[in-house]
């Protein structure tokens, strides 16, 4: 199994959204995933309990506890984990970067969650992580994704190529426990998350489709 941490000190950068949006574009890989919510506002355990269906798995949990809901989800086949942390708290923050494979830190085109970059930036260092920046909630058309992505890479973060825009199918899909893939899935929304789950694939050096084939 493999883990991904999604990571901003900054709050209303779109973590929850992302996690879950690419947690189902996993599982529509063929990839079992698991949900881990860090936040206390346990937001994605909330987006869960509005669903039709069992997938994926949404866990509520504390730092504390993080290694061991981690075990339990190997155990019981998962083949990604997805960790959805909270702003403004670095030790629980830290504690999930270090336990992943890959850390993806959103970040809206804006000065000040570019500024807040440096501290979460500072954070994957000192879990020795690789740490992917992604563009997220950017204006359909216009420059300021270049631009952010520039001031991005100026702290020594590496961006990704794949720029998540900011679409109505995002606020739509979670409304209904839906994400993007499901809501609209020919969509633009869908089409960026799609490549940015096989981007980071990439980054955590796992493959992003799996056989379905299951043991007997």
């Amino acid at each position: 199994m493999q883990t991904i941490a999604i990571v901003s000190q900054k709050g209303g950068t779109g973590k929850t959204t992302l996690a879950l949006n690419l947690a189902v574009a996993s599982e529509r890989a063929g990839r079992p995933t698991v949900i881990i919510d860090l936040d206390p506002q346990a937001s994605a355990k909330a987006w869960s309990k509005s669903r039709d269906g069992e997938s994926p798995v949404v866990i509520s949990t504390h730092a504390s506890q993080l290694e061991e809901v981690l075990a339990a989800a190997k155990e019981n086949g998962a083949a990604l984990s997805i960790i959805d942390t909270a702003p403004h708290s670095e030790r629980d923050a830290l504690a999930a970067a270090r336990m992943a494979d890959l850390i993806l830190i959103p970040c809206r085109p804006a000065i000040l969650d570019l500024r807040a970059m440096v501290s979460t930036k500072e954070l994957a260092d000192l879990a020795r992580t690789p740490a992917l920046a992604v563009i997220n909630a950017a204006p359909p058309r216009g420059h300021l994704a270049d631009e952010a992505a520039d001031a991005i890479r100026g702290y020594g973060l590496e961006v990704a190529s794949v720029v998540i825009a900011h679409r109505a199918a995002f606020v739509h899909s979670l409304t209904v426990g839906q994400t993007v893939i499901e809501y609209e899935r020919d969509g633009k929304a869908a089409e960026e998350v799609n490549a940015l789950f096989k981007a980071a694939c990439q980054h955590a050096n796992m493959t992003a489709e799996k056989s379905k084939r299951r043991k007997a």
